[in-house]
């Protein structure tokens, strides 16, 4: 049997390791300013990073409710992430036409640490034909499930009905979170990974994803 290949997002199909950071600061003021709440300026600066902890007791202080907060961030994330994904500001890596090759030869999906909605926008933008994608829930349980953990991939294997895949990464945690899942690894250098150690459990290094062409045989 042909294994699945499931790929990570962002430095593996969209340039770049993560969203940047001032889209999470904008969306946290969006956040606010829809649940009409006031801050202190330290307190703002705990709201545009990603630490619940502190973000539970600033919603308990203002009197908001930090699920509806998570929500209308990720909410709002998104909408910007995605403007700038339709402007060019973000783009991807050339290789990935390689995505619609594998596609044509096996069961191909997207499980990625950003956001689902985002992960869906970037499937269908780009016009990628995935078996399953999967990205993070909108909630702080969402956010704490997010890789090294394997949950989002063992949630991705089950919607298919397989055991046995590739995933593709560019971070260790990706490896990890592989691994964990029973699957081989493909660990892809891109810019900002390239003088990063090859994590050592992973099952191929390669340099361009392309070259999964060779690992995954045509059916």
């Amino acid at each position: 049997m042909t294994p699945a290949v499931l790929f990570d997002m962002d430095g593996v199909i969209l340039e770049g390791p993560r969203t940047d950071p001032q889209v999470y600061a904008d969306a946290a003021d969006a956040a606010l300013a829809e649940l009409e709440a006031d801050p202190t300026p330290s307190q703002r600066r705990d709201f545009r990073r990603h630490d619940h902890d502190r973000i539970r007791d600033h919603c308990d202080d203002l009197e908001i409710d930090l699920a509806r907060f998570w929500k209308a961030k990720e909410t709002h994330a998104s909408r910007r992430t995605h403007d700038r994904i339709r402007s060019g500001e973000r783009v991807t890596y050339e290789d990935i036409d390689a995505i619609d090759d594998l596609t044509d030869r096996t069961t191909t999906g997207l499980v990625t640490n950003n956001r689902h909605e985002t992960a869906v926008f970037v499937a269908d933008h780009f016009g990628f034909n995935f078996d399953v994608v999967r990205g993070r829930d909108p909630t702080v349980a969402g956010y704490e499930r997010r890789k090294p953990d394997p949950y989002y991939l063992d949630d991705a294997l089950a919607d298919l009905g397989v055991s046995d895949g590739i995933y593709v990464g560019d971070s260790p945690k990706d490896v990890t979170a592989g691994r964990t899942a029973g699957l081989e690894t493909a660990f892809v250098r891109r810019p900002h990974n390239r003088e990063r150690d090859s994590p050592a459990h992973a099952t191929y290094e390669i340099e361009s994803l392309r070259e999964l062409l060779d690992v995954v045989e045509p059916v």
